[in-house]
């Protein structure tokens, strides 16, 4: 079936909400930086969406799904990038001959977008509440009263807790799935015809994820509304997807229903996509035995909290009575919610933040009672990689100098540091000459294996690495999960691996710790945990996690 005849046959048979017909953005500016016509981003691209239906538009980073939601929306940066051909018609409007008053009452009543991070979207400094009655309060003449109503009436449809202490709440203090439900409430208080949700789930554990996911659903079914769903994660593809759309290098590769694309794909792009998603069933691995490298004991972290003004402070537990053993070769996995404690368990080992008690000893010596002077020596053996490789470079500075700064500052000369740098460049496969670029000249994926290769070089005994993988779409994260792999079998370095994703935990954890509240729920070997959880908390994990009636692998339901 042609890619037209598809999209014709989908929906309800009514007027498409949504056509795009031959759409090509370009760069406003050539590879030389200077002005006139760049590289195409989107070439050639055609859709349709209807009322209640959901498209999810699937790719690898730099595909053009994002840049074609932007163009959609009317926010193109319009010295970055330039629409050069097509249409955009939303209900038989076309987006791209509007002005600018006309595109700013269209994204009010006919289209909005929920963007991956709602601290992005949400002024800091605004209550919550105000900012989604901005939005009536611009676009609507109803008077305060029935603004404050309709607004605590949509909070509550979001079914967020508490609404009279939300609406009145600043973003930071909620939580990312009550924020995101917020940007949600924000984008549909006008009930728009297209909602646009750009990677809405991608920092959030499974059953915020979940719960999100059957929101959107609600919403939709509720008011008819179309939607485009842009993500690089098949398992929520799997859950919401009426069709999909993958895209690659700008172009359209393959559309169809859900089954036919995750079943029965016919591009070898679709397929390698789609078999990269990581199984839920772990392998079977041997019992590591290695020596122990890490060992923590009675492992705790608590905040002080106060409540009112002269009121006492109280201890909020991060993390209470946690304890681990890492060995040598070993890839332990720490999984749960947000919330949980992961991070700050991670952090407290690295002594990026001071445990309130308990021991951290790294081989025999206890990390927890080291002063800032007795630590230094202690950093090189223990490293971290962060989610976001982006912001752990620094823009200014040449990936190299990144990688060697380390060894600089504990003693070695410029000249052995470049030459260990090249061997930790060479493990993680990039080039030499990559050490001469700059952190926007790379790829996401290629910018995470250069903070592999920059904590690499320090040869440190524990590698931390938290969320290192959640931000990568699946066929690079299934290379930085290879690449791991053969680090730790090559090296022999000992890893805490950070994760809310328990496909990616499946694939590459030897052990498994739950982590609910600050505590540990249950630990053991990643094929035990996974397939015979004990908890009951383990298990509502498991059954949030999308897609789990799908066999990607095989291209068949589970």
């Amino acid at each position: 079936m042609t890619q037209t005849a598809q999209e014709n046959d989908s929906g309800s048979g009514n007027a498409p909400v949504l056509t795009i017909r031959n759409l090509s953005v370009n760069a406003s500016r050539g590879a030389d930086g200077a002005a006139g016509l760049g590289r195409p981003i989107v070439h050639g691209m055609s859709l349709q969406v209807h009322a209640g239906e959901t498209l999810c538009i699937v790719g690898e980073s730099g595909s053009g799904k994002s840049v074609t939601s932007l163009a959609v929306m009317g926010l193109l940066p319009k010295d970055a990038l330039t629409a050069m051909a097509g249409e955009i018609e939303i209900d038989g409007e076309d987006v791209l001959k509007a002005s600018d008053s006309r595109l700013r009452k269209l994204r009010a009543s006919k289209i909005a977008m929920v963007f991956q991070e709602p601290m992005t979207a949400l002024n800091p400094v605004h209550r919550v509440g105000a900012q989604v009655e901005e939005v009536l309060k611009l676009h609507t003449r109803t008077g305060a009263a029935e603004r404050r109503r309709q607004v605590l009436a949509m909070l509550d449809s979001v079914h967020l807790p508490d609404i009279e202490r939300i609406y009145d709440s600043y973003p930071h203090q909620l939580s990312g799935g009550q924020r995101q439900r917020i940007v949600i409430a924000m984008a549909l208080i006008l009930k728009p015809r297209l909602l646009i949700a750009d990677e809405p789930t991608t920092a959030l554990d499974v059953t915020t994820q979940k719960q999100i996911l059957a929101l959107i659903r609600e919403l939709q079914a509720r008011h008819g509304t179309a939607v485009i769903f842009i993500t690089h994660d098949f398992g929520v593809v799997a859950e919401i997807a009426d069709r999909i759309l993958v895209m690659n290098q700008g172009c359209v590769v393959e559309t169809g229903t859900r089954d036919q694309i995750l079943a029965r794909p016919q591009q070898d792009y679709t397929r390698m996509l789609v078999s990269s998603v990581p199984s839920l069933v772990p392998h079977e691995r041997c019992a590591p035995a290695g020596e122990i490298i890490l060992k923590v004991r009675g492992l705790c972290k608590f905040y002080e909290k106060t409540k009112k003004l002269f009121s006492k402070s109280e201890q909020v537990p991060a993390a209470s009575d946690v304890a681990l053993t890492l060995r040598r070769g070993e890839i332990l996995g720490i999984v749960g919610e947000s919330g949980s404690g992961k991070s700050t368990v991670a952090r407290c080992v690295v002594r990026l933040i001071d445990p309130s008690s308990g021991e951290i000893r790294l081989h025999d010596d206890d990390i927890t009672v080291m002063g800032r002077s007795q630590l230094m020596p202690m950093r090189k053996r223990i490293q971290i990689i962060f989610q976001d490789p982006y912001r752990s470079l620094n823009p200014r500075r040449r990936v190299g100098d990144s990688i060697i700064e380390g060894l600089l500052n504990y003693g070695t000369s410029r000249g052995d540091a470049l030459k260990q740098a090249l061997r930790a460049m060479e493990l993680v496969g990039l080039p030499a000459d990559t050490m001469e670029r700059y952190p926007h000249q790379f790829s996401g994926g290629q910018r995470q294996r250069i903070c592999i290769a920059r904590a690499l070089v320090m040869e440190p005994d524990v590698l931390v690495a938290d969320e290192a993988v959640s931000a990568l779409d699946v066929s690079v994260q299934a290379q930085v999960l290879d690449l791991l792999e053969e680090i730790r079998q090559r090296v022999g370095v000992g890893v805490l691996f950070i994760t809310h994703d328990l496909r990616v935990a499946a694939q590459i954890c030897d052990t498994i710790l739950v982590m609910q509240h600050g505590k540990v729920v249950e630990s053991g070997s990643a094929r035990k945990v996974l397939s015979q959880p004990q908890q009951s908390y383990t298990k509502a994990l498991i059954d949030a996690a999308p897609g789990r009636g799908w066999d990607f692998q095989n291209f068949r339901p589970a």
